[in-house]
């Protein structure tokens, strides 16, 4: 393959990894559905039974989405994970306690209370949605971030090989933002909505079926005018056009016109958003109908696959720069050396038999 071509195929695996990672954080989903005052502790432990396990296959693919993003697109990670710390140290910080809360809130010789351990899965149900959401409109929104490549090059002992330099509230500043405050919510909400429609399609239990959809009706009308305020300010933003590999020209309805020259975005756009919005109708109307998250599971999947590739691809940075727009970043001027991505490419190879292994794990739990 060109390198051309490589660079776009790891562009392709990390769309995937993000799609799937969206999915599987129905797991944060239902640990903030915890916070709602009219559950019993029987109804709390019916809830947590039905995902206990499964915030494993979420860490893992959080995990494996920002490995994959340092191996093929190594400035990216150094520009945001190293710039942008404090988002990304809380985000990780809620999963660590996450995976604690999980081990030892019914375990022998609890000190805290289990109650203790539950605010922390509510936190990290909340807080991860939220920010993640946030990080990832950033794709589109941009970052207060400056690219000074030629650090590589000149003495360590006055530039300290500092690639980027960031503002000083290093990410924080994206929470004054109310389009990434709104892109958040609508993921956490989205997030919310998929747990209900689990919790609908696992749990035999007349009060939690009925608990459910109410809940489904509340948290869906609000992810519906989330998702249509997100998309509204997505696709009418100014985004920017590649001229070189550090030039970028301004473009008026960047995204929307992404949206229309990528035919395979348009489509899993719209079918994605059909079958969210199909899962949600049936799951409302119908009290005999229990597979929506099956429905607004695939077409969540597909939005964001969506979004993704209208984000990088068409020569597209999929990280702006609000402070310099020449140190935007792109899929060709921030990835691996051919050499490195090639050499990764044999080893994707391997991801089929990967999502083989989930599939398992995931009926080996069901059963």
């Amino acid at each position: 393959m060109t390198y051309e071509l490589l660079q776009e195929y790891w562009w392709f695996l990390i769309s995937v990894l993000g799609a799937l990672l969206v999915f599987l954080m129905f797991v944060q989903g239902g640990q903030s559905l915890l916070l709602q005052r009219d559950i019993s502790n029987r109804t709390r432990e019916l809830l947590l039974g039905s995902i206990a396990h499964r915030w494993e296959l979420t860490f893992t693919t959080l995990v494996t989405f920002g490995g994959a993003f340092f191996a093929s697109f190594p400035l990216f990670y150094s520009t945001s994970f190293g710039g942008a710390y404090w988002i990304w140290m809380i985000i990780l910080f809620t999963f660590i306690v996450q995976a604690v809360s999980y081990k030892y809130r019914n375990a022998d010789g609890n000190r805290m209370g289990r109650e203790t351990y539950d605010r922390f899965l509510i936190a990290n149900g909340i807080i991860a949605p939220v920010l993640l959401g946030g990080a990832v409109s950033t794709f589109y929104y941009g970052s207060d971030f400056t690219v000074q490549m030629d650090n590589l090059t000149k003495d360590p002992m006055t530039t300290g090989n500092v690639i980027s330099t960031w503002g000083q509230y290093h990410g924080l500043e994206l929470l004054l933002n109310w389009r990434v405050v709104c892109f958040g919510l609508m993921v956490f909400f989205m997030t919310r909505v998929q747990a209900l429609m689990w919790f609908i399609n696992r749990i035999d239990d007349e009060y939690i079926q009925k608990w459910c959809r109410r809940q489904t009706v509340i948290n869906g009308a609000v992810f519906l005018v989330l998702f249509l305020v997100c998309m509204y300010a997505l696709l009418t933003a100014t985004g920017l056009k590649t001229v070189d590999v550090h030039q970028f020209q301004i473009i008026r309805f960047r995204y929307l016109l992404n949206l229309i020259q990528i035919p395979a975005a348009m489509v899993a756009l719209l079918v994605g958003t059909l079958l969210v919005l199909g899962g949600l109708v049936r799951t409302v109307l119908s009290t005999e109908f229990r597979n929506g998250i099956w429905l607004t599971g695939t077409g969540s999947v597909l939005v964001v696959l969506a979004l993704f590739w209208i984000a990088g691809y068409n020569c597209t940075p999929y990280y702006p720069s609000c402070t310099d727009i020449n140190s935007s970043l792109t899929i060709y001027n921030s990835s691996s050396s051919q050499f490195t991505l090639e050499t990764m490419s044999y080893v994707s190879l391997a991801i089929p038999f990967v999502f083989a292994y989930i599939a398992w794990v995931w009926y080996k739990l069901v059963k």
